[in-house]
């Protein structure tokens, strides 16, 4: 079998339950999902995935190296603020080009390379896509931006192809999508496999469906939209990105080239204000279940048999070292990769495997470690301990019970930790809304 194509489909901010295949309930106009559904219901699900971070660029970090994002200084802030932008401080906040990717590796290896969508990964001309292994790019550099007007939160127009300012009319998530499936209708052409970054920020604030245009004139830099939203807007959002990863599998089968492709869906952290993560509690910044674990969806007709669930525990960074086993590319040696590769997870029934998983955060002082049935977490200074089996919404605190198990996990968090970089002392967390907006969790 020839090398697989690989389409990697990040979602912006998406709940565990968002979606109809994840027990998502439907909204007023019917399935949220029913693209990804199927795709799930064709592939693989996971029900024990994680993001690396519950905020949104220190994930991206861990996507693109396949290693802990905390190797990396631009990694310490949750997340990068667009007001560095120009800035001293944003000149050493970003992904240095010196370092290997994932999408670099691949590009040296002989694929042709894209990012459609959010990158969020430091400014030019220091950083960007096309200096991390990228050939194309086209999409906003910063976190969250305004659907219509292309507005970041600094109010700063933010669309770009390559490393020129781009200005183009319509709706974000539709202009993404249309991309993508250029790119896959050129990229079908050639004889060289692709990959593709297909980064949405949907369903990201600002609360914009199509229809919302008028909405954006009157939010200008106000893009957070503290006033704004509801649960329909917010479904509809998700069904205008569920109904562009259509085209997309429409094209990758009109040109022949839907069974050798390999497609992978998730979301970067839980999800925030309107999204659904049950049975979990918390939500984007919190490393509680509901920030951290998210839909992993793999689509693969050659390779992965349909219907299959797995209870495999893994993080982004474990499916960025599947991307690079898929293709055959081994990893940079003076980089060896955090990330392990699921690769016979996806090939075979029965195939999963002992995978610790490791957090950390500035924002409340948190640190968490899911190894097995268990996962020891510490918020605000205290320490508990959970057994996820039984108790997947962290209520019951088994810590007075279970002392030694919490001084072992709490010991191996601390040699881990040891591994990492320190974080940095000017490091800083961004909070979009607190308790003075709406109740918290």
């Amino acid at each position: 079998m020839s090398r697989p194509n690989i389409i990697f489909i990040v979602a912006d901010d998406l709940g565990y339950a968002d979606l109809g295949c994840y027990g998502g309930r439907e909204a007023d106009f019917g399935a949220v999902s029913p693209v990804l559904d199927r795709l799930a219901a064709g592939g693989l699900k996971l029900t024990q995935g994680y993001a690396n971070s519950p905020v949104c660029s220190p994930t991206r970090f861990a996507l693109a190296m396949a290693r802990y994002q905390y190797r990396l200084r631009g990694a310490a802030e949750e997340p990068i603020n667009s007001k560095t932008r120009g800035t001293p401080l944003g000149e050493k906040l970003g992904l240095p080009p010196e370092v290997p990717t994932v999408a670099s590796l691949l590009k040296n290896a002989g694929y042709r390379t894209a990012l459609i969508g959010k990158w969020h990964l430091g400014y030019p001309p220091h950083f960007g896509p096309l200096r991390s292994g990228y050939e194309e790019y086209f999409g906003p550099m910063s976190g969250g931006v305004d659907y219509f007007t292309h507005l970041s939160s600094s109010g700063q127009h933010d669309l770009w192809v390559g490393e020129e300012e781009h200005h183009d009319k319509g709706y974000l998530t539709d202009l993404l999508s249309q991309r993508s499936v250029d790119f896959v209708n050129r990229m079908s052409q050639g004889d060289a496999p692709f990959f593709l970054s297909l980064h949405y920020t949907a369903p990201h604030w600002p609360w914009e469906t199509r229809d919302d245009r008028a909405t954006a004139e009157q939010l200008g830099a106000g893009i957070a939209h503290l006033a704004g939203g509801n649960i329909h807007q917010y479904h509809r959002m998700i069904h205008h990105m569920d109904e562009g990863i259509g085209w997309i599998v429409e094209a990758l089968r009109a040109n022949g080239q839907l069974d050798n492709t390999l497609i992978v869906f998730t979301s970067d952290n839980g999800g925030e204000r309107f999204s659904d993560n049950w049975p979990l509690v918390g939500g984007k910044m919190d490393l509680t279940e509901g920030g951290i674990r998210v839909p992993w969806i793999a689509h693969w007709p050659a390779v992965i048999a349909a219907g299959r669930t797995s209870t495999q525990q893994c993080m982004s960074m474990d499916w960025s070292a599947t991307v690079l086993a898929a293709a055959g590319v081994a990893a940079d040696p003076g980089h060896p990769l955090d990330g392990i590769s699921l690769l016979p997870v996806l090939q075979h029934e029965g195939a999963e495997f002992a995978r610790p998983l490791y957090w950390r955060m500035l924002y409340r002082g948190q640190r968490a470690l899911r190894d097995g049935d268990w996962k020891y977490l510490r918020v605000d200074e205290h320490d508990y301990l959970f057994n996820i089996a039984s108790d997947e919404r962290e209520r019951a605190n088994l810590a007075p019970q279970e002392p030694e198990r919490l001084q072992r996990m709490r010991a191996d968090w601390e040699r881990w930790n040891v591994e990492m970089p320190a974080i940095a002392p000017d490091a800083s967390f961004s909070l979009v809304y607190t308790a003075r907006n709406m109740p918290q969790r």
